[in-house]
């Protein structure tokens, strides 16, 4: 979405709340929009040397134990944005809430959020779309009206497409399967390949028809 809205999004730090660990080396980092960078003194580095990066601060997800509240840079003007990863807040009101906590006026936040395509049809279904229960997510009209409830414009959204869906999901199944002929006796082997198994009819069957995921870009009211 960034690279598609580059006149709306001119700046060249994007403070991204995520639940991933950094992997990327710094100076890497400074070449590649969208690596990570681990901490807030990096941020700082490299837009001093004016590189277009995506900084990434990190929170462990729940099950891992207790975790820390995210770093919040404050010293960036541009976007701030949590791309698939809203239960850091608790669901959408409380990541709204984290991402406003670095934002100047007039800024823009970018939020990544599944949403109903279709009237899930029972449990199964629901399961299927990794969620638990039919309100983890909502209609887009819904989800749109939720925004606006927590006082935000809409000013801009790009919405995932049932082939973008699966271009997304069956890179994981190619990889998969690469890893499984490369560690075949590895002891996580038996579940990779039960996903490898069943990842692709229940994509096809539930998740390509169910469920759209779409990024939208919030300014304040």
């Amino acid at each position: 979405m960034i690279g598609s809205c580059p006149d709306r999004m001119p700046a060249v730090i994007v403070t991204d709340i995520d639940s991933g660990e950094s992997r990327e080396l710094t100076a890497t980092a400074r070449l590649a929009p969208g690596s990570q960078v681990p901490k807030p003194e990096v941020i700082e580095i490299l837009a001093r040397d004016g590189g277009r990066v995506y900084a990434t601060l990190h929170r462990p997800r729940p099950d891992t134990g207790p975790a820390p509240m995210p770093v919040i840079v404050r010293a960036h003007p541009g976007p701030t944005s949590c791309i698939g990863a809203t239960w850091i807040g608790d669901g959408v009101p409380g990541t709204v809430d984290l991402l406003r906590r670095s934002l100047r006026p007039g800024g823009m936040m970018l939020i990544g959020e599944p949403y109903w395509r279709r009237e899930a049809a029972g449990q199964a279904t629901i399961e299927a779309c990794e969620a638990s229960a039919k309100d983890d997510f909502r209609p887009l009209p819904e989800l749109i009206e939720q925004f606006g409830g927590l006082g935000c414009d809409v000013v801009e959204m790009v919405l995932a497409n049932q082939d973008g869906w699966d271009r997304y999901v069956a890179a994981q199944w190619l990889n998969i399967r690469r890893w499984l002929d490369d560690n075949p006796d590895d002891e996580l082997a038996d579940g990779m390949r039960t996903e490898l198994t069943t990842a692709p009819a229940r994509h096809t069957r539930y998740q390509r028809e169910y469920l759209g995921w779409g990024v939208f870009a919030l300014m304040n009211r």
